[in-house]
């Protein structure tokens, strides 16, 4: 099973800096919005290999039975090395190869606070973004949010796929 879960983790967290890094050099001068989307999305590709890592666990080492609770383990587990590995490669991104990302990031919610909220609302949330600011300029809080998104989606994504792959 360690040997599943790592090279599996290792697929999903290498394709999940590749799509990464393609990104941002290929898609430099996007909008926020397009990233986000296409962030979402390299995760989701990334974490398929929860699926085909629970099937080769099944199928090759497991004489093809696999309870759910195992293949949940093993999901959590791959979701796991992908989410660090992805964790690591946004924290030096925000720290080292765009370190204005942050600022960038925050004139550009004011910007979309300002033209798409009423007047009496953009001062609260203004308060609010701003409180919040400190928080994210901190690695280790960073760290812990982005591996924590990919995280919960490989949870969801570990659920269905134990239960499509799971047999007794």
């Amino acid at each position: 099973m360690k040997k599943t879960v790592l090279r599996y983790g290792l697929y999903g967290a290498l394709t999940i800096t590749m799509l990464f890094l393609a990104t941002w050099f290929l898609l430099k001068d996007s909008d926020f919005a397009s990233g986000e989307a296409l962030g979402y999305l390299s995760m989701i590709v990334s974490l398929s290999f929860v699926y085909f890592g629970i099937k080769s666990f099944r199928d090759k080492e497991n004489s093809g039975r696999i309870s759910f609770k195992k293949a949940l383990l093993i999901g959590i587990l791959i979701s796991l090395i992908t989410a660090i590995g992805f964790g690591i490669i946004d924290t030096i991104y925000v720290k080292y190869l765009n370190p204005d990302f942050t600022q960038t990031y925050y004139n550009n919610a004011i910007e979309e606070m300002k033209n798409t909220l009423p007047t009496n609302e953009v001062e609260l949330k203004l308060r609010e973004l701003e409180s919040q600011r400190e928080l994210f300029s901190n690695s280790y809080f960073l760290f812990a949010v982005m591996s924590g998104t990919v995280l919960v989606i490989g949870f969801i994504i570990s659920l269905i796929s134990a239960v499509i792959l799971q047999r007794k």
